[in-house]
């Protein structure tokens, strides 16, 4: 129980800043409330120009996924190059061809065009 003081006093000191910063703000804070601030604010505009609906391209999360999935690669070696020769062979085998696949991921995408953007 001794090794938890630390973390609950750290989550007391973090809610007491918290709360502390929120009475702060509620109750010291300048308030001067007029006719523009309820309406709604958007890029500068104080009128929205055009719809809120506008879809995002499919390229955009298909730019994303890739970036996701490159990033955990990136992740996986670290842990791999700390512990590479303890390892051993089997270990060299696998993470090759972990590297292998994704090194054929990243040209079959290239392939079709995922990683081109338009403007």
């Amino acid at each position: 129980m001794t090794s938890y003081v630390p973390v609950l006093l750290l989550f007391a000191a973090a809610a007491v800043l918290t709360g502390g910063m929120y009475v702060a703000t509620t109750y010291l804070g300048p308030k001067a409330p007029n006719a523009v601030k309820p309406l709604p604010f958007e890029c500068g505009n104080v009128v929205a120009d055009g719809t809120n609906r506008l879809r995002p391209s499919v390229k955009f999360y298909l730019t994303a996924l890739l970036f996701v999935v490159f990033d955990i690669e990136a992740v996986m070696l670290y842990p791999w190059a700390v512990v590479f020769r303890s390892l051993g062979w089997p270990g060299f085998v696998t993470m090759s061809s972990f590297i292998a696949l994704l090194a054929i991921v990243l040209i079959y995408v290239w392939r079709k065009g995922a990683l081109e953007w338009e403007a």
